[in-house]
Formats: C-alpha cells, structure tokens, sequence
C-alpha cells in the first residue's frame, strides 16, 4: 500500500472516528433533548391552534373529509343493496300479478263462451 493510501485511510479513520463521537454526544445532551422536546410540542400546539382556526370558520379538515367519504361509500352501497332488493320484490309482485291474471282471463272467456 502507498503512503498516500495510508493517509486516506487513516483519514477515513479518524473522520468516522469523530462523527461517530460527535454523534454519540448529541445523544448524550440534554440541551439537545430539551430542544426535540420544545420543538415537538411546539408542533403539537400549532396543530391544535390550526385545527380550532380551521374549526372556528367552520373549514374541514383532511381528517374530516376522509371520514365523510367513507360514511358516504358505505351509504352508497346500503343503498345499492336497498335497490336490488326492490327490484326483486318489484319482480316477485310482477309474477304474482302475471299468476293472478291468468285465472281471471280464463274465468272470464269461459262466461263469453
């Protein structure tokens, strides 16, 4: 190996060396804890302040809109299962109609006769 490659290896080394360090400090932190904390509440606070803005103008939220297009999915296909039900019923009555007229036609042109 080349003396230069020596150099960047241990260049490489050490520069893993020491982020690997600084990185082990800011866990360590606690000032840097404290900051992960503010900033999480922070933003915690700042979506309850946008969800009553948007609820005072009585705006919806994504969150809303998801929830009433599932309701109305689901309305949608009771109704669909409604309808076919209908249909079957109006079908059944429409056969009983067609059995029910049979006699009487029958009745009827056996009187003329």
């Amino acid at each position: 190996m080349s003396a230069e490659q020596e150099d960047l290896d241990g260049l490489r080394t050490r520069g893993e060396q020491a982020l690997g360090d600084l990185a082990q400090a800011l866990v360590d932190s606690p000032m840097l804890e404290n900051a992960l904390s503010a900033a999480f509440g922070a933003r915690e606070k700042a979506i309850e302040a946008q969800q009553a803005a948007m609820s005072a103008l009585n705006l919806s939220s994504a969150t809303d809109v998801e929830r009433l297009e599932r309701r109305l999915r689901s309305f949608s296909q009771r109704l669909e299962e409604v309808e076919e039900q209908i249909d079957e019923v109006a079908r059944d009555i429409a056969e009983v109609r067609r059995k029910l007229v049979r006699p009487v036609r029958r009745a009827a042109s056996k009187r003329r006769a």
